[in-house]
């Protein structure tokens, strides 16, 4: 295994590569406010981060990444276009999987730029490619901004929609609503007797945090969802079609625009995809070789709503992404306090790297 000092040299170098592409060098603050990040992934951050309390700053976290203090420090003071660089240790806790480290150096580039997003996107995967060709990798790609706008497309309700919107980073979870909205899945008894009855004039006493107002607007709005009319079979089965697309960049932008013809919703997308691709190959990727996949990126990658990336070890399946990173035009919307701006980025982790060029 590398040591510290090896790890920082190569962060370093690779660091300088970025900043010879123009990228400023930053370094945010180890020690980030939790009430950001709280707010964009919910209470589940928890489980993946370090927590502590601060009497004069309240509720922090050790660094669980850079891209979000990176687009809270652009979107407070950011010029455009900007580009950036870092490189750095992030803190995540492994209780479920004590062999990986939860804390290592990541080394990053983030693009802020509205001119070209197909542009940058290819930027950002070319450079980092060009960086890993040496080693022997696998490249994976994908584009989250598809399924979600087969699911803004949906001839559902809003609710159910939203509902599904907010799983698409948990594939089991979209499948069962998925189910449960096309009228796949028997309601469970005790759901059924309670949608059925009215609601008990002397209510139970209260256990749990929630209050009687917030169950009965739950019980209200589940018996709206009731009665709402199931997914058509055949919307159900365009996005089973969509998310089974795993294939050669060009057989799965043939495969994508078929389905765009009963699913129109998506054709935009689609087009990003295409233009993406054209952007790869005038910087030299072998597109024609290049995979990609619907659903990737769906359980790692829950900021990101377009392009998404990987770069995974084929000798080494065992060990996580070696460099991993996507679009996140939304993130910028979300911390820009009224402003956005396309975004895109990728990480780099220069301790695995070292350890696939077996550097002891």
């Amino acid at each position: 295994m590398p040591n510290r000092s090896q790890t920082l040299a190569r962060a370093g170098a690779l660091r300088a590569m970025f900043e010879a592409q123009g990228a400023v060098p930053v370094e945010p603050p180890i020690l980030q406010p939790a009430g950001a990040l709280l707010d964009l992934y919910g209470e589940d951050i928890r489980a993946r981060a370090y927590v502590t309390s601060d009497a004069l700053r309240g509720e922090q976290m050790l660094r669980p990444d850079f891209t979000v203090p990176v687009v809270q420090m652009h979107m407070s003071h950011g010029a455009e276009p900007a580009r950036y660089t870092y490189a750095g240790e992030v803190f995540r806790r492994q209780e479920h999987d004590p062999d990986r480290p939860n804390e290592y150096v990541q080394v990053g580039y983030e693009v802020f730029d509205r001119a070209d997003p197909a542009g940058a996107d290819a930027e950002v995967f070319a450079l980092i490619g060009d960086a890993l060709a040496h080693l022997d990798l696998r490249a994976a790609t994908g584009d989250i901004g598809v399924l979600m706008a087969a699911v803004a497309g949906l001839r559902t309700t809003d609710a159910r929609r939203a509902a599904l919107m907010r799983h698409i980073w948990r594939p089991r979870r979209f499948r069962a609503l998925l189910d449960r909205y096309a009228g796949r899945t028997r309601m469970p008894g005790a759901r059924r007797n309670l949608l059925a009855g009215d609601p008990p004039k002397s209510p139970a006493p209260m256990i749990g945090l929630r209050r009687q107002d917030e169950i009965d607007a739950r019980i209200a709005a589940l018996r709206e969802d009731a009665s709402a009319a199931p997914l058509g079979a055949h919307e159900v089965e365009l996005i089973e079609a969509l998310l089974a697309v795993r294939e050669t960049m060009p057989f799965a932008l043939q495969q994508l625009r078929d389905l765009a013809v009963d699913l129109p919703a998506i054709a935009e997308a689609v087009d990003r995809i295409a233009r993406r691709a054209d952007a790869m190959a005038a910087r030299g990727v072998d597109v024609g070789a290049l995979p990609f996949e619907t659903s990737y990126g769906r359980t790692s990658m829950e900021y990101y709503d377009g392009f998404v990336f990987g770069f995974h070890s084929v000798t080494r399946p065992d060990l996580p992404a070696i460099a991993s990173g996507g679009r996140y035009d939304a993130l910028t919307r979300r911390l820009g306090d009224g402003g956005e701006i396309p975004a895109v980025g990728g990480v780099m982790r220069p301790g695995l790297m070292l350890d696939l060029e077996g550097v002891a």
